[in-house]
């Protein structure tokens, strides 16, 4: 049964005759709770006789625990995630630099809507990073409710409105609208060479995420598609991005001491519209079997010695090779370097990726297709109902073939790469 008792309020070391009430109140465990702060000792005992009734139904929840701060909780929820590395990183620098200034030791139940609005609507980062930033903040308060420690998400169901400049509708910026077209690809890749060209070259006509190219062991590379078709089978090479081991990621973890450390490694691609195989049109099927010829190592876009690209090294490779460079004379130790002439500035691999989707939609890929082969989840419930078809596939297949041969007529080419 609760009970209200009164709590003297001390001045100077000295008890005084002002007083609140406290009230005591036994918590489903036997143990003695105790809220103190009433003004009353029939409001005391009107708020007990509350919890004792939500403990009768089921509904009760440890103020206690509502009182955690935001900092305490979302480090216990970020020790109970099992993500890939990278949304690790991702989270754990969303919280350091962004959410914890603010809210690291506010308590849960002190939360609100109309103060995260006017917070996310001051911050000075980019507005993609703010929504991210109150996504994540709203994800840690869900898990608060369903750990019992809040009765609602105050996030759940809310969205920020138009953020300070960006009450227009965004236009696309110059790099989101970048794509190189098959003349350009063919252009890098034999600037690249063959060892490194043929990246290029797969990453435009396959739409290969930059860390599942990287992780590409050659036991995955040039298997074969079989489907029934008419009164025969058809079939194709394909490139497996693999379940287990289908990407390489790079990325800093933290240790118990908050000390960062960078990771470099293979893990499953990023979710389960990655895992797939990507069918390969007869002119890349052809360059990678010669390729692999006599390439000695497991991975198939390694550098030469057999080592991993670093994400900054390839990305800069790509930046003198799209950008064009300028001569630089003879040195001690240094030859003569060529200038080259720019072929696509600001091009990145990110943008190949986007420049094989295109050439799909230029062919007229089916879109249940386009969204297998590109790794992506096709929405709503045509997403269920369809599936891609041998002649689908074949469709595709010849248009990815047309535009390399028409690249080739048009730079006046035989190979990609010369003799």
């Amino acid at each position: 049964m609760a009970y209200a008792e009164k709590v003297f309020k001390v001045r100077n070391g000295k008890k005084t005759t002002k007083y609140t009430w406290r009230c005591r109140y036994k918590k489903p465990d036997g143990t003695w709770g105790s809220e103190p702060g009433f003004p009353t000792k029939g409001t005391a005992e009107k708020w007990g006789e509350e919890q004792e009734a939500a403990m009768r139904s089921g509904r009760w929840l440890d103020p206690e625990l509502s009182r955690k701060t935001f900092g305490v909780f979302a480090e216990q929820w970020m020790a109970a995630q099992r993500p890939r590395g990278q949304t690790v990183m991702n989270r754990r620098e969303r919280l350091t630099q962004t959410i914890y200034p603010r809210w690291r030791n506010t308590a849960l139940v002190d939360i609100t809507w109309f103060e995260v609005e006017a917070w996310a609507r001051s911050l000075t980062c980019a507005h993609s990073t703010t929504k991210i930033c109150v996504r994540l903040m709203s994800q840690i308060l869900t898990a608060a409710v369903d750990a019992r420690h809040l009765a609602v998400n105050p996030l759940h169901g809310r969205r920020l409105g138009a953020l300070p400049a960006e009450t227009a509708k965004r236009r696309k910026t110059q790099h989101e609208e970048m794509w190189a077209t098959p003349e350009e690809v063919l252009r890098m890749a034999r600037r690249m060479g063959p060892a490194d060209g043929m990246l290029v070259l797969s990453t435009a006509f396959l739409g290969f995420r930059v860390e599942e190219a990287l992780g590409l062991h050659r036991r995955n590379l040039l298997l074969t598609r079989t489907q029934r078709h008419d009164d025969g089978e058809f079939s194709c090479p394909i490139v497996r991005i693999d379940k287990d081991d289908g990407a390489l990621v790079e990325y800093y973890v933290y240790d118990e001491n908050g000390k960062r450390h960078k990771f470099r490694g293979l893990e499953p691609p990023k979710n389960a519209s990655s895992i797939r195989d990507i069918d390969v049109p007869p002119f890349l099927a052809d360059l990678l079997s010669e390729r692999m010829k006599d390439w000695p190592h497991d991975f198939v876009f390694v550098r030469a010695d057999g080592t991993w690209w670093p994400r900054g090294v390839l990305s800069d490779r790509i930046r003198k090779v799209a950008d064009g460079r300028k001569a630089s004379p003879t040195a001690r130790g240094r030859s003569r370097v060529q200038p080259w002439e720019p072929i696509k500035p600001g091009l990145s691999m990110r943008d190949l990726r986007h420049s094989h989707d295109t050439y799909q939609a230029q062919i007229g890929v089916k879109p249940v297709l386009a969204f297998e082969q590109a790794g992506h989840k096709y929405p709503g419930i045509k997403g269920t109902y369809q599936h891609a078809t041998p002649r689908m596939r074949q469709e595709r297949l010849d248009g990815l073939q047309g535009l390399f041969e028409r690249a080739l007529v048009n730079l006046r080419w035989t190979s990609v790469w010369e003799s």
